[in-house]
This record gives structure tokens, sequence and C-alpha cells, in this order.
């Protein structure tokens, strides 16, 4: 169903020629990932725009957050209509464009009643919600810009994979194109609307996928191991923490699940440390790690590591979250069993 929603959008969306006509489709996201725990009513879909270069400014100290402009007389004359006053590209106008093309053409979807939900404050997600009795699926999607140039400096000492997946692996990552979200960078004080953050979704699925430290882990025929199973768990315990205490929890999101999994398969390279039996052992060494974490303030995003996370200024949301785990952990996890 969401399938067939999302292509016949895209199709009207190239139909209508200018702006939006070299638009494709990327999952992403733990549906996509194949580390979905209940069942799939949320659902993350990339619209990519191929640019050819950019001019990337970063806007704060995370090196994750940056303003866009065009080098030279840019081949996408159609996206010139979007830059703001300074000359910077407005992830806000090119969303507002995007979202009414997407509002009239829900409108003429037969095989299901599609509604654009209203618009969140700072989320670059446009919202469908398809009406699917007994419960509606929502679709969040996210207008990415996919450039082929060279990392920005930020990324140079993150994706330190190499004992893990290997040097080769790293250079063949680092090769792949940069991905940009609309994004409201929430520190600016005055929300313009012009910012956009890296995104790595596309290697994180890749990466989630070819997991192991050899080539077999997890085939068909090759030994398994309990990395997704952690991860899995992890996830779960967060989302039935947070339907628990959604003010508390409201900071946290899967993300910090997922970047403490990746530097947990940094710091525990070996097939053999995640071996499929094991899987209880290593569930609550990864949340050691992860717990480890919340008490310093301190998780480097995987592939901007001078990016924090967990800001000490969330120190009492982080301590919170540390006092839930803990009880969990403590207890023999009461809330698996509810």
């Amino acid at each position: 169903l969401v399938n067939g929603v999302v292509s016949q959008l895209i199709q009207a969306i190239r139909a209508k020629g200018g702006s939006f006509s070299s638009i494709e489709r990327l999952g992403a996201g733990s549906y996509y990932e194949h580390v979905k725990i209940s069942e799939p009513n949320e659902f993350d879909i990339m619209l990519l725009m191929p640019v050819a270069r950019l001019q990337l400014d970063e806007c704060d100290d995370t090196g994750a957050f940056y303003y866009i402009s065009f080098k030279r007389n840019p081949k996408e004359k159609y996206l010139l209509k979007f830059l703001d006053e300074d000359g910077k590209l407005s992830a806000f106008k090119m969303l507002q464009a995007l979202r009414e093309i997407i509002k009239q053409e829900v409108k003429i979807i037969k095989e299901a009643e599609v509604t654009v939900k209203r618009k969140k404050a700072g989320s670059p997600a446009i919202t469908l919600q398809i009406r699917k009795p007994p419960a509606d699926i929502s679709v969040d999607i996210i207008l990415t810009l996919e450039v082929q140039q060279s990392w920005p400096p930020s990324t140079q000492d993150g994706l330190r994979v190499e004992q893990w997946l290997g040097r080769k692996v790293r250079g063949e990552l680092r090769n792949k194109s940069l991905y940009l979200v609309a994004k409201q960078n929430k520190k600016e004080k005055v929300l313009r609307g012009n910012t956009w953050r890296l995104s790595f979704s596309h290697l994180e699925k890749a990466m989630l996928n070819n997991h192991g430290s050899s080539k077999t882990c997890c085939e068909s025929d090759g030994p398994k191991c309990c990395r997704k199973g952690c991860l899995k768990l992890l996830k779960y315990l967060l989302e039935q923490l947070k339907m628990k205490y959604t003010k508390e929890l409201d900071k946290f999101c899967s993300y910090h699940v997922k970047t403490a999994y990746f530097h947990a398969c940094v710091m525990w390279p070996s097939d053999t440390e995640w071996q499929w039996g094991d899987l209880e052992h290593c569930f609550q060494k990864y949340l050691g790690y992860f717990l480890e974490c919340l008490q310093r303030s301190q998780l480097p995003h995987f592939f901007i590591p001078q990016y924090n996370l967990l800001s000490p200024e969330d120190k009492a949301s982080n301590d919170f979250l540390s006092r839930q785990l803990n009880y969990q952990l403590n207890n023999k996890f009461p809330i698996f069993q509810e």
C-alpha cells in the first residue's frame, strides 16, 4: 500500500516538470534496515534530488548543519527560485513548494484515503497519513539533496570502521554521494529555515546490512551473529520507555541507540564477540556502553565526531533515561514482559 501511494506521488511530481522533475526515492529508517520491531506503521522515504556542485558553509560548531549556495552558474536553474535574499538555498521554500504539489496530488489517489498532516516546526519531513483500519500508517517524506562531491572536513575523523569492516570498506563508503536533508538547526536564534543537515542514512543502511567483520556473517549458510538482535532490543526498550514517559524522554530517538550501536561494533569488532548464543551477554555489554554515554552526556555522531548527540544541557533528560534503563537492567527487564 505504502509503495503504491508513494510511487504514484513520485510519478505525479515528476510529471509536473519544473523543480522536482528529477527526484528519486530511497527507503530509509528501521523498516528498510530490517531492524523494525513492532508492526510497521511508520515509514521514512527520502526523496532524492541530484544536484551537481554546492558551496557548503558550516553554520555552527557541530559540523553537521550547513548553509548551501551555488558555485558559479548552476546547471539547476530551476533551483534559483528557492534562494533567499542572501543567495542561500532555502529548505523552507523548497519544502513549501513540494508540500503544495503533494497536497494536490493526494486528492487524486484512489486506492486509499491519504492526507497530509500539519507541519511540525523544524521537522524536515512532509508527513502523509494513510487510513488503513484498524490503524493509520504514517509516511515521512524527507527532501534530500544528493551531491557528488567530497565530504566536508568535519567528517574527516569519523566512520572509524577500519578494525571492524576494514580500510577498504571505509574508503568505499566515503566515496559515496553526500546527502543533505532540509533540517532546521535548533541552535539558531532566528529559525529562517535555510539550514541543511548532513545525512548518512544510505551508508547506515549499508553498514547494518553488511555488518560482519567476515564476509559470510549472517549469510544463509554462514555463522549468525547477534548485532542486529541487540540493536532491535535496545530500540524496543527505548520505544516502550518513550510511550511511558513521553515528556521526559522527548529528546531521545532511535538515532541515539543506532549511533551507540555503531560505536559498539567498533569497540568489539570481531564476529566472535557477537555470537548468536551470547545475545543476552552482548546486549548487556552494549546497553552498558550506552549507559556510560548517558552518564557522561557524551555520544559523538558516528560520522561527525565533534557533534555530540547528548549535550550536557540535557543532563536532566540523560539522567532520567539512565535511571530508567538501570532499573530495567537490574530487574530483568520487566518492560519486555508487559
